[in-house]
């Protein structure tokens, strides 16, 4: 019989905090061992192959899953993706804002219909269907590193921020292949 090790995984969520909770978070979700599954980066954009463009399909498409779920924006990258991923009350509009002031009532979505849903389901449910389709679309190695890393996004300033982070992404890959030494280690 062989021994077992059995790791102690610290989990990266902040235990004091409810991720059912209506907010905005910065969301990290990497491919295992970082290897460019989604794509590449050319002249400082990013160039999706079919793996990125589902994920990119798949990304667009969560507020149909969850009606209380909003995407703000994102970058796919070859190995992973950044977004900026807004779970409002439920029961209400799209377009929370940072301080829950969300009055507006477009009539589309009912309370009945929705259901309390954690930034964890989410990010679960959308890894799960890239995986399927990964492997059943010629990406049979693909995997996804375990878990995802997250940020409570506390203000509009640090909002501003994260979204400028996003969009320069792809140039600052490129920088950092082009000039290792600028890497932060």
């Amino acid at each position: 019989m062989k021994n077992k090790v059995i790791l102690n995984r610290k989990s990266p969520r902040l235990k004091s905090w409810d991720y059912s909770k209506p907010h905005w978070y910065f969301v990290t979700i990497c491919t295992f061992d970082h290897i460019n599954y989604f794509g590449e980066i050319k002249n400082g954009k990013v160039v999706l192959n079919n793996l990125g463009l589902y994920a990119e399909e798949c990304l667009k498409s969560i507020s149909d899953h969850y009606k209380n779920v909003e995407v703000d924006y994102y970058i796919i990258m070859p190995n992973h993706i950044h977004a900026i991923t807004i779970i409002n009350p439920v029961g209400t509009c799209h377009g929370m804002s940072l301080q829950n002031d969300c009055e507006r009532d477009d009539g589309l979505r009912h309370a009945s219909t929705l259901r309390k849903i954690s930034l964890g389901n989410v990010i679960g449910s959308f890894k799960s269907a890239i995986s399927k389709w990964a492997h059943t679309n010629g990406f049979t190695n693909f995997k996804w590193q375990r878990s995802f890393y997250d940020r409570i996004i506390r203000n509009e300033k640090e909002l501003h921020q994260i979204r400028k982070y996003i969009v320069q992404n792809p140039f600052a890959w490129e920088l950092e292949k082009t000039f290792p030494e600028n890497l932060e280690l």
